[in-house]
């Protein structure tokens, strides 16, 4: 079972929100409207793209990362190695 289980109404809902605001971002393209406006937009997208991933980390760590860490041995080793290389992308980015 996935870490975020528990919450999968949650990051649905929040990803189609997300999902709204591109689109959003789409239509004021079309429409020409000024760079800033667009650009503010686009900035409270990916803020909002980012909590998802933060919450979705946050669900892994808690839950496959530490059932592994309990477990230990080389899939302890391999969740651990998995959750700091998602950091690693997400602090990248």
């Amino acid at each position: 079972m996935n870490g975020y289980a528990q919450n999968k109404d949650d990051v649905l809902k929040r990803l189609r929100r997300v999902e709204g605001q591109v689109r959003g971002i789409e239509r004021m393209v079309e429409s020409d409207k000024y760079c800033i406006d667009v650009l503010t937009q686009v900035s409270a997208a990916t803020k909002a793209l980012e909590s998802v991933a933060l919450s979705l980390l946050a669900d892994h760590v808690s839950h496959c990362v530490a059932e592994a860490a309990a477990e230990g041995g080389p899939v302890a080793v391999q969740k651990i190695r998995e959750a700091n290389e998602a950091i690693a992308r997400l602090v990248r980015s």
